[in-house]
């Protein structure tokens, strides 16, 4: 995919992220995408639904794989405000996402190369493609503005 399209499905995301801001949650949005259509979506939901693994990603996760009717997702692009944990790494890699495109670095727990990255381990039967800092300063500031806030 272009760099255009990156750009375009993460605003995307980030819509997403603002509307888990509005609901009180950790502004994080992610959507996947499948021949540059897209095909679910998601945002941070672990407050409302009393579910930690409710992550934007997860979510995203979830709805794609009920939509192929399948938790394969193959050849598919999860795009994501914030650099994923480890959770939303190894369901990842599980659901067999082809390329990842994140926004803002997480250096206390991100699990792609900002904390510590899962992807080096070489003990996984799948690997996966990764993009980082796709409008990474919109999505940190998004991030910065909510902590803020409730400081």
């Amino acid at each position: 995919m272009s760099s255009q399209q990156h750009q375009h499905w993460m605003q995307q995301a980030l819509a997403l992220a603002r509307k888990a801001e509005l609901a009180g949650e950790v502004p994080v949005g992610a959507v996947i995408v499948k021949d540059n259509t897209l095909l679910a979506e998601g945002w941070n939901q672990p407050i409302s639904t009393h579910d930690a693994s409710s992550h934007a990603e997860i979510v995203a996760l979830r709805a794609a794989g009920k939509k192929l009717n399948n938790y394969r997702l193959v050849d598919t692009v999860l795009y994501v405000t914030l650099e994923p944990c480890a959770m939303c790494v190894g369901a990842m890699l599980h659901a067999r996402v082809g390329t990842v495109v994140f926004g803002a670095s997480e250096p206390r727990s991100g699990a792609l190369g900002g904390a510590f990255n899962l992807l080096t381990a070489n003990r996984h039967n799948h690997c996966f493609n990764v993009v980082s800092g796709v409008l990474g300063a919109e999505s940190a500031a998004l991030l910065q503005q909510f902590f803020q806030a409730r400081r």
